[in-house]
């Protein structure tokens, strides 16, 4: 067969592609930022109205279904419907509509009635397929749609241009604050706590009617985040008052619980919102294995219709609020809420504390309700205008019956009726189309008597529209309604706790000798007394050497001083075990260390032994004695700035138990050797010390060493017994490394 010829596509094809220069910001600006933009103002944020794209579209649906009043509908139907709006297929849009239901437990005021198997927001039971469910909006939905038929939202045209759909709806109530929120966009992340709608509510009233109020006097009404499971919130007011202020911080929920004594059980009814029974369950078990819930014997789930129940048998003899204790630091049954209010204004992704959300919420409902009585206002002046029209036949209703009866074509009656009673087309119109059995005297007098009433309604609107105090006054009436009719109790109680409760227990932690070694490069290791014992050989990067090492136990407490005369503490439990074989822990990474920070010195600590101290030796010459209670402190790890005393770079640190000899020696080779009884003792940490070594300028101390590994006669000739003190040249080799 005869080749075909190649087609001009095929020649195209195989033809090399243009390669062009283009800059890298420009490619982001063009084939990124559109999508980023997507995700940021189409799903993960929500609006101002408290909704995502996702949620108001199923909504609005419902709305249009007539599912306000009637019966429910299978929820496969619904999701079906919204992709009318929604196309991203109906296993996204039935996920949505779970979360929204009375069943789920997700919201405190929930806007679906439900009916059927719609799991929990506290468990990781999934909902019954779509097919078995049924939906219907609750009547609490009412107040998110007033006004929507009435111009009170912009709509916009769906996705392939065939049905309008609202661009926000206009909620009576702040919704953004009442109903949580989590999203992750591109670059940016949304988490909203929900609020006690009452308080809410109030809250909102107070800034209507004092736009002044203070950040403090809202704390007073809206009292705390409230979520629909529950819990215990630690109130901490300054913490709190930065949310409110900036929209960012965090704040901590704990469980609920009661003890059964006579059954020797842990009955757990409330757990924080951000967990879940499942992680709450696979933590516990963990900890049950690894021997650090010696105290339990059994942990289940008993949810039922009843709602949550989380059982804890506990062992004779157990303090169940020590228990609980345990159970709140090492597990999500206390867990903290991360605020990030990040929300659409405009369609500019905004973050704004609760105050200012509050003040854009009112901005938004007062176009809304503006619009909702500009739409009123001109149905109520048409209706007016009518009426004008029908009062002036009301003269002659004989001439208007023989105007419609002598006019032979339908098309000249209107014309007719506006010459012969100096109306307008339009009130010809609506009086043309009255039936005949309502022209008498006493129909059109009954509809005439409209007019008063109706032009004291007008006045009343364009007076309300015109004038933005009397606005604020409409939307706090309707919050106040609002209020009374949907209001709850605060389910989640605030509490205040002592911060000394989260001091960690010793009893829980495993306690064995172990090996504790620190390089000079920064590197740590815990050996345990098993593993030094077969290899005794430490392992290290090429250059590197020992700073210092001790042995110590598992339940110690390890401070490490910087060259930035800062201290960082943890526990030892805290730190993994390793091999000596092993390069260890890079210390710096794992206690946060700030840039180019090194350790100068590492000690573990049994307890703050008010006669032990701490010795620091400047490069200056100086030196300072501090008590070692000085760096004694209630929380398990921290990092204490200042240390000690940034006048000068540090030399060494030396711990003193009891009176130790020290030799320091100079850049010059020059040293002395002094007890450190002559070193005085300072209270505070900020101390520069006392000139310890009499030195030139120019020349800084270069090394300390233990006294007790240098020879007698340099010892003898460089023991001084007054500081300060000049040194003795020194001949190399003299001295060996501090121990």
């Amino acid at each position: 067969m005869p080749r075909k010829k190649n087609t001009a596509a095929e020649e195209k094809m195989k033809s090399p592609a243009i390669i062009s220069d283009q800059p890298i910001v420009d490619t982001i600006e063009k084939n990124y930022m559109p999508y980023a933009m997507s995700v940021i103002v189409s799903r993960a944020i929500p609006e101002i109205d408290g909704f995502k794209p996702s949620h108001r579209k199923l909504l609005y649906t419902m709305y249009k279904l007539g599912l306000m009043t009637g019966n429910r509908m299978k929820s496969a139907t619904v999701a079906g419907r919204t992709m009318a709006l929604n196309p991203h297929g109906d296993a996204g849009i039935y996920d949505t509509l779970v979360r929204l239901t009375r069943d789920n437990e997700s919201l405190l005021h929930p806007f679906i009635d439900s009916k059927g198997s719609f799991g929990k927001h506290y468990s990781g039971d999934a909902a019954a397929a779509p097919r078995y469910t049924e939906v219907k909006l609750e009547p609490f939905c009412a107040e998110i749609f007033g006004g929507i038929d009435k111009n009170a939202v912009d709509m916009v045209p769906n996705y392939d241009n065939t049905m309008l759909e609202p661009a926000l709806l206009p909620t009576s109530f702040p919704n953004i604050l009442v109903s949580p929120n989590m999203g992750i966009a591109v670059g940016l992340q949304s988490q909203i706590c929900s609020f006690n709608l009452a308080e809410v509510c109030d809250g909102t009233i107070a800034l209507l009617k004092n736009p002044k109020t203070t950040t403090d006097k809202l704390l007073d009404i809206i009292k705390a985040p409230d979520f629909s499971t529950g819990g215990e919130l630690i109130y901490d007011r300054e913490q709190l008052k930065k949310i409110y202020e900036t929209g960012d911080g965090s704040f901590k929920v704990r469980s609920k619980y009661t003890y059964d004594a006579k059954n020797s059980l842990i009955e757990i009814t409330e757990i924080p919102y951000s967990t879940s029974i499942d992680v709450i369950l696979k933590r516990v078990t963990d900890l049950l294995k690894d021997g650090k819930l010696r105290e339990i014997s059994d942990i289940r789930d008993e949810i039922d219709l009843s709602g949550f129940k989380l059982t804890i048998d506990v062992k004779k003899g157990t303090d169940p609020d020590a228990l609980m204790a345990k159970l709140f630091r090492t597990t999500t049954l206390e867990d903290s809420f991360p605020c990030n209010f990040n929300v659409l204004i405009d369609g500019t992704p905004m973050q704004l504390g609760v105050r200012g959300i509050l003040e854009e919420w009112i901005k938004f409902r007062m176009s809304s309700v503006k619009r909702e009585m500009t739409f009123e206002l001109d149905k109520k002046k048409e209706k007016l205008h009518l009426l004008r029209g029908l009062g002036k036949i009301l003269v002659d209703i004989d001439k208007a019956i023989k105007i419609v009866r002598e006019t032979e074509k339908e098309s000249e009656v209107v014309p007719r009726l506006m010459e012969g009673f100096s109306i307008d087309e339009v009130q010809a119109d609506f009086i043309a189309e009255i039936k005949l059995r309502h022209l008498n005297r006493e129909y059109i007098l009954e509809r005439i008597r409209e007019i008063e009433s109706l032009q004291k309604e007008i006045a009343e609107l364009e007076g309300i529209i015109a004038d933005d105090v009397k606005l604020k006054e409409v939307i706090a009436k309707q919050l106040t309604a609002v209020k009374k009719k949907y209001g709850i109790p605060r389910k989640t109680d605030i509490i205040e706790v002592d911060e000394s409760e989260y001091v960690a227990d010793d009893d829980e932690t495993e306690n064995y000798d172990v090996f504790l070694v620190l390089t000079k490069e920064g590197y740590f290791k815990k050996i345990t007394r098993q593993s030094i014992m077969r290899a005794n050989e430490q392992k290290m990067k090429d250059g590197d050497e020992i700073l210092n090492c001790e042995n110590s136990n598992n339940l110690s407490e390890i401070i490490f001083f910087t060259d930035k005369a800062q201290a960082y503490k943890c526990k030892t439990a805290d730190l993994d075990v390793v091999k000596a074989s092993a390069l260890g822990e890079f210390i710096a990474v794992k206690l946060g260390f700030e840039d180019d920070e090194k350790p100068v010195m590492m000690k573990a600590m049994s307890g703050y032994p008010k006669e032990d101290n701490f010795i620091f030796i400047f490069k200056n010459g100086k030196g300072v004695k501090i008590p070692v209670t000085a760096y004694e402190t209630k929380t398990n790890r921290r990092k204490l700035t200042g240390a000690f005393s940034s006048a000068s770079p540090i030399a060494a640190v030396i711990y003193e138990h009891e009176p130790l000899d020290i030799f320091i020696e100079n850049s010059a080779g020059k040293g002395i050797l002094i007890n450190s009884s002559l070193i005085p003792q300072k209270t505070t940490r900020s101390s520069a010390g006392v000139t310890l070594f009499n030195m030139k300028n120019g020349l800084e101390v270069t090394n300390v060493r233990y006294g007790e590994g240098i020879d007698k006669d340099s010892a003898v000739k460089c023991r001084k017994n007054k500081i300060p003190a000049t040194g003795v040249a020194v001949k190399k080799g003299e001295q060996l490394a501090m121990e």
